[in-house]
């Protein structure tokens, strides 16, 4: 029974979701799994970040003490200054100019005002965007429609006819 103390003990130091940002991650997981999970971190940033800690990355995430989950936490916040300009997901802003590595929320924000700036000075990708077309260059003969049905709708057809007979039928009586 000495034995099953300690596991017990080991499952209530588990913290089931770990905290970075405004992301809750799993901490059940993996450490390179659960910061792969965050938007704009990617396995092979989230394997460069466990390295940069010091972390073996197969370890329980939520498992490690609260130091530890700090010192990762630090490295997603500066994980721009760590790494070349190249590994950055927004290499020279249009506005400031410098590079830099978004995550969470700022990723999906920053993208969005990205795009709004497409549209409103009509560039290509901005005038595909507001159509609802395709942007990055695919076919569009064949795939994406989205107008409506293709082909014959044959319940549609027999509801049509339905209605004619109950019309004439009206109008017999």
């Amino acid at each position: 029974m000495s034995e099953e103390e300690p596991q017990e003990q080991e499952e209530d130091e588990l913290q089931y979701f770990v905290r970075i940002g405004q992301t809750d991650l799993d901490g059940t997981k993996s450490v390179e799994r659960s910061l792969a999970e965050m938007n704009g971190i990617g396995r092979r940033a989230a394997r460069i970040i466990a390295e940069e800690a010091g972390v073996d990355r197969t370890a329980t995430f939520g498992a490690l003490d609260q130091e530890t989950i700090d010192e990762v936490v630090t490295h997603v916040e500066n994980y721009a200054e760590d790494v070349p300009e190249w590994l950055t997901n927004r290499q020279k802003d249009f506005y400031t100019g410098e590079s830099t590595h978004e995550i969470g929320n700022d990723l999906q924000l920053t993208r969005q005002h990205d795009i709004n700036r497409m549209k409103m000075i009509d560039s290509y990708r901005g005038v595909r965007h507001k159509r609802g077309q395709k942007v990055r260059g695919q076919r569009t003969k064949s795939t994406g429609r989205t107008e409506g049905t293709i082909g014959v709708n044959v319940e549609e057809i027999r509801e049509e006819q339905a209605e004619e007979a109950a019309a004439e039928a009206e109008d017999d009586e």
